[in-house]
């Protein structure tokens, strides 16, 4: 329990550093390709084992952490335009809501059971998540753009589905720092080749508050994944209940904390997601 609490506040303080990034006029891209290499660094500091850097294309999991880098690319543009066209709470409820494909997944192939109480748990976060997100928006869009949440919830739950499977068919836990390291390395070459298309604006717009911007979302960004793959493996909860259990209680928090830190409006509707998100966790953690 406690690797799966410190992936929530890993990845809860990923959206506060996201949030101060508009305060400090922080260039979210360059940050974001900053955080991939500053992540990457701190998987291969951490990792205790000999290896050489060709023999990582060998390890039976190194596929995968490129199909992984290139999807973290692809769903982080996907949530900016996704934010821009229908609004940040829309696009906050599809990726929140992914959650039901790591859920189905681990039904599906590795047959977990859910009790009714579980079911019941999982229905009500899904609540949880939709009203704790729930923002009054003005933004008027076509039923078209849609289409850009669906590919978020897509693409984040596939993410979430993808580690999973990875994590119980071909990776050690040694290998964990690693691994984590593979997949931002991937990140980072993709986000790499963008900035390479935007030399200019790199040279105009990279400053001092990106850089720091950039190192700790790379380190918090590192931990967020490092310690979900730990929390997988615990043998109390089955995965279906960690993703559950990790999606909504990082609403929850992250809204707590936008209340603390930055003085956010909570409207009864948000408050009821909230009651929801608790009363989920408790349901599905000791259902």
């Amino acid at each position: 329990m406690a690797s799966l609490a410190l992936s929530i506040l890993a990845s809860s303080l990923i959206f506060i550093i996201f949030k101060l990034y508009t305060r400090f006029k922080v260039n979210t891209l360059f940050a974001i390709v900053t955080n991939y290499f500053v992540a990457s660094s701190v998987g291969l500091m951490r990792y205790k084992g000999e290896t050489s850097f060709f023999d990582v294309p060998e390890k039976p999991w190194f596929f995968g952490t490129f199909i992984l880098g290139i999807l973290f690319i692809v769903v982080f543009n996907l949530m900016a335009m996704a934010s821009q066209k229908v609004g940040v709470a829309v696009t906050s409820v599809a990726t929140k809501m992914s959650f039901v494909i790591p859920v189905v997944f681990g039904i599906l192939l590795y047959n977990e059971e859910l009790s009714s109480i579980k079911v019941i748990g999982i229905l009500l976060a899904l609540a949880a998540v939709y009203f704790a997100a729930l923002k009054e928006s003005t933004i008027k869009f076509k039923k078209s753009a849609l289409i850009l949440p669906a590919l978020v919830f897509l693409g984040s739950g596939i993410i979430d589905a993808s580690l999973k499977y990875i994590q119980e068919i071909h990776i050690k836990e040694e290998d964990y720092p690693l691994f984590s390291a593979t997949v931002f390395a991937s990140a980072a070459f993709i986000g790499l080749l963008i900035t390479v298309f935007k030399a200019a604006e790199f040279k105009a717009k990279y400053n001092i508050n990106t850089l720091i911007g950039g190192i700790a979302l790379g380190v918090v960004n590192y931990f967020s994944i490092y310690f979900l793959l730990k929390a997988l493996q615990n043998e109390t909860l089955n995965s279906s209940s960690v993703f559950t259990i990790n999606n909504v209680a990082i609403v929850m928090f992250t809204t707590l904390l936008g209340i603390i830190l930055f003085e956010e409006k909570i409207s009864p509707k948000n408050w009821g997601g909230i009651a929801l998100a608790v009363t989920s966790i408790i349901l599905v953690a000791f259902g």
